[in-house]
């Protein structure tokens, strides 16, 4: 069988003093990689002849910390892309200033990024506080956005308002000096209700607390009702948001919440972290019949309470916390 041509696709290898392990880097993408970049920081035993005699083009250049490096190397390899796309990526890194960088320096000077991540916006007016945890190192607006990937030399000349996640953005960006690409209404329109709604000042955001606490003082005045009431409450989807929810409201072990159910078979037999409720599977509602179930995955929650409509065969409700409790 004739081994496949090489993809063009470019990879880049960092190195300082790496002979041992450098030829097994090559070795590994060399069959995939039509270019091959060593960008080496001045190593002193063999790297770089092992690395050219593997064929790859080894670059020297002085080392300027991590960050300028990579974006150092990004910038030497020949193939560009004519579309990148991050879909819920840019709010989850931790340096959103160099990962911008390195979308400008792996983008072909006609391409295009596109970048979706749920919108500031959306979050304030429907209180989703929920998703405001670890993973996340950034929440961002169009306005914020817009002034992070220009100080890189990107524009944003387009954006879509979509529903997912609460309600999402999706930008899309190109070079600053590509004048092919100009500026829709969309983007003129969102920055319009973002500074309409304040989002570069301050109130908005300290009027947001009061509203979180209303949130947590309804949900749970609605727990320990039931419980008084002798009533059973289950939970559904043992999310982020769940447990982001439950522990802000100070929920422990089952007394109040006496289960969650959870499709994923790695989640069952566990417990939620910091409330300790068991997580078991789906079935377990079926067995308990509880009166009320919380989705705390809200923005699932009318396709779970269609899979879970049999519920109210012995009378269940559902119930979400966000924006606001809903007991239906």
């Amino acid at each position: 069988m004739t081994a496949a041509a090489p993809l063009p696709l470019s990879v880049f290898i960092i190195a300082q003093d790496e002979a041992d392990r450098i030829g097994d880097a090559i070795r590994a993408v060399r069959d995939l990689s039509d270019d091959v970049v060593v960008v080496d920081s001045g190593s002193t035993d063999a790297t770089p002849a092992v690395a050219a005699g593997l064929g790859a083009r080894v670059i020297h250049h002085p080392w300027p910390g991590y960050g300028p490096q990579k974006r150092f190397a990004e910038e030497q390899v020949k193939a560009k892309a004519d579309l990148i796309a991050g879909n819920n990526v840019f709010a989850h890194v931790p340096d959103i200033n160099d990962f911008s960088a390195g979308l400008k320096a792996a983008l072909k000077p006609s391409g295009v990024v596109t970048l979706e991540f749920p919108h500031l916006l959306r979050l304030i007016e429907e209180n989703q506080f929920d998703t405001i945890y670890h993973e996340h190192f950034s929440y961002l607006s169009l306005g914020a956005t817009d002034g992070i990937l220009s100080a890189q030399g990107l524009k944003i000349f387009d954006v879509e308002e979509l529903p997912t996640h609460g309600g999402s953005l999706r930008i899309f960006a190109a070079h600053a000096d590509d004048e092919s690409k100009s500026r829709s209404q969309n983007v003129g329109a969102v920055l319009a209700a973002e500074e309409k709604a304040g989002l570069r000042g301050r109130e908005v955001y300290e009027n947001f607390q009061p509203r979180i606490d209303r949130v947590r003082s309804d949900f749970l005045r609605f727990l320990i009702d039931q419980r008084d009431a002798g009533k059973k409450v289950a939970g559904y989807g043992a999310a982020a948001k769940g447990n982001t929810l439950l522990n802000y409201c100070g929920v422990k072990g089952a007394e109040l919440v006496r289960f969650v159910a959870d499709a994923s078979p790695h989640k069952q037999d566990r417990y939620l972290p910091g409330s300790h409720i068991p997580v078991v599977a789906p079935q377990r509602i079926d067995e308990e019949r509880p009166d009320y179930i919380v989705i705390f995955p809200w923005n699932l929650r009318d396709e779970i309470a269609g899979q879970l409509g049999h519920a109210r065969e012995w009378g269940a409700k559902f119930v979400t916390a966000i924006p606001e409790l809903k007991v239906w």
